[in-house]
């Protein structure tokens, strides 16, 4: 296993990757985001980080521009969305599957641009189905159509919980909040035999 940190540029500023390499050969590659206040240090992200690398995944850990600028506040959807689609386009590797996910903020910038860049999957962690109390404002239109995606959820996150539908599966993880801490390793394993069913992991 080998890990390496990159600052890439973008058309929205600098951002920051740390990919790590699995030992042998990797099956797959996962690029992670970070949600919109917080960062890729994540308990989530960390742990579906190091179970796939263990797995055979090449995994980067993406912050993205507004974060490595010092900014709480996240920029606009589209700033989001250009500046990741950038960021992937550098870190890719020809030939290995693209599955591109996040936990909330950023798995909604992974769902929207996923045809765009081409991915054969996507990895929702706590997809933000809609503003907590406001569930008439409902961003389920932002999950793929034609890629393949896992969406993993709490069954007590105040964002909602997607439904599942054509490409879309919806793990539903019982009494988890949007931080997705209880039974984290439940949910992990949930991710693990996802990629696995893709030949994305071993």
């Amino acid at each position: 296993m080998s890990r390496f940190d990159l600052t890439l540029e973008t058309p929205r500023g600098p951002a920051a990757a740390t990919v790590t390499d699995p030992s042998g050969p990797a099956l797959g590659q996962l690029v992670l985001g970070h949600g919109a206040g917080g960062g890729v240090d994540a308990p989530d992200l960390v742990a579906v980080h190091d179970a796939a690398v263990a797995a055979g995944v090449r995994v980067a850990l993406v912050t993205q521009p507004y974060r490595v600028a010092g900014r709480r506040a996240p920029a606009p959807a589209g700033q989001l969305d250009e500046a990741w689609i950038s960021i992937v386009g550098a870190l890719r590797v020809p030939r290995l599957p693209l599955i591109v996910g996040g936990r909330s903020s950023g798995a909604r910038v992974a769902c929207r641009t996923a045809t765009t860049l081409g991915a054969a999957g996507v990895l929702a962690l706590a997809f933000p189905l809609h503003p907590p109390g406001k569930p008439e404002k409902s961003r389920a239109g932002e999950l793929p159509e034609t890629v393949p995606t896992l969406a993993v959820n709490g069954d007590r996150d105040p964002f909602g919980v997607p439904s599942p539908g054509g490409v879309v599966e919806v793990a539903v993880r019982p009494g988890a909040v949007h931080d997705l801490r209880k039974d984290l390793p439940g949910s992990v394993a949930i991710v693990l035999e996802w990629l696995r069913r893709h030949a994305w992991a071993r």
